[in-house]
């Protein structure tokens, strides 16, 4: 016998989850995960559109407010010109085109802040009102210190290109998107433990472990992903399956090409972007096949409704996003399609975000 279903009459509760958490509270918590989600594409798009570092200092609160004249651009464009991306790739660039770039680095600083006063202003209230308790608190302060650090490398990002390079380092990107994600992913975790806070107990070891094992390898891609979008990896080899006519990348089979500098200095041959890009394609392979037999075997088991959604709804996110994935890939002919990046980034949190619900059907036990 593969699975049994603990009845209804024998699922464990804990104090103060019998009666559940006010509406407000859940919609709230709902609006959140919007608004990080949102966050996300808006951080997309302003890395595809080379506007990260259109804004020079980091101003909390003077730099909510966008330049309000003439001579207020003219000083902000001014500073943007003294940096290496304008001097070696954007010299020349037309007030118009500063204006825009800004627009996306300000709107994705300006929805943090506005991000920082819904989560704070209502936590006030809920907590004044004794909406929120103890357990859901702790909960709540460590998602605000994960925004906080998020924010913070989010600065630490944007300086590694206003001194030498002309772009942001990827490593230090992937690390800002990958803290993004783990503050959603903690977050919807969350929210998962106050809608539903006792799921009925899936007892399958094997679904246990492939659901672990599926959490783990959409980890390493997404990672993979922001390092190959971090380093325009795309644009060097935009064919599929095949790598420009190869299955292997020349410069992956040659030894004397795996050196630390190489490593470190990204940009300076093919040997990297290649690396990367074979890598997130191979564990998108690896991912659709575990996932695909994980779904077979799920769907075969003894478990509830809500599992076997979440089995269709990861199944179809799995195709739309290789689909995306693919079609951005060969697109990438001289620059990279920011509209596909941007769906495609946005799959990935979508995708994330259907595993994490699997993960609390077949993982969560208790509160």
């Amino acid at each position: 016998m593969e699975a049994v279903t603990t009845p209804p009459s024998s699922r464990r509760t804990s104090p103060g989850t019998t009666k559940g958490y006010p509406r407000a509270v859940k919609v709230w918590l709902c609006i959140g995960l919007f608004m990080i989600f949102v966050q996300v594409v808006v951080g997309g798009i302003t890395r595809l559109t080379g506007s990260g570092l259109s804004i020079t200092k980091w101003e909390i609160v003077t730099g909510t407010l966008p330049p309000m004249n003439e001579a207020a651009w003219e000083a902000e464009f001014a500073e943007y010109r003294a940096t290496p991306q304008y001097q070696k790739i954007n010299e020349g660039m037309s007030m118009s085109d500063f204006k825009f770039i800004y627009f996306w680095e300000y709107i994705h600083r300006l929805w943090a802040r506005l991000m920082g006063f819904v989560f704070i202003i209502p936590l006030g209230f809920f907590v004044a009102r004794g909406m929120v308790d103890r357990p859901l608190l702790k909960r709540l302060g460590v998602v605000f210190l994960l925004a906080a650090l998020v924010a913070s490398f989010g600065w630490i990002m944007v300086a590694s290109g206003l001194i030498d390079r002309p772009w942001v380092n990827a490593y230090k990107l992937t690390m800002h998107l990958s803290l993004a994600l783990i503050l959603f992913s903690y977050l919807f975790w969350t929210t998962l433990k106050v809608m539903q806070p006792n799921p009925e107990v899936i007892h399958n070891k094997m679904l246990k472990k492939g659901a672990i094992a599926i959490t783990a390898l959409a980890a390493v891609q997404i990672i993979l992903g922001g390092i190959m979008s971090g380093m325009k990896a795309g644009l060097y080899f935009p064919t599929w399956p095949d790598m420009n006519g190869m299955a292997v990348p020349e410069v992956l089979l040659a030894a004397s090409n795996w050196t630390v500098e190489n490593f470190v200095d990204y940009d300076a041959t093919l040997f990297m972007p290649a690396l990367v890009q074979i890598m997130h394609r191979t564990t998108a392979y690896v991912l659709t096949a575990l996932v695909l037999w994980f779904a077979y075997r799920g769907l075969k088991a003894q478990t509830t409704a809500h599992f076997r959604t979440g089995l269709y709804l990861l199944v179809s996110m799995l195709i739309i996003q290789v689909g995306l994935g693919i079609f951005t890939l060969i697109n990438c002919v001289g620059t990279v399609p920011v509209g596909l990046g941007v769906y495609h980034q946005a799959g990935a949190l979508l995708f994330l975000s259907i595993v994490l619900f699997v993960d609390y059907q077949v993982l969560k036990t208790s509160n």
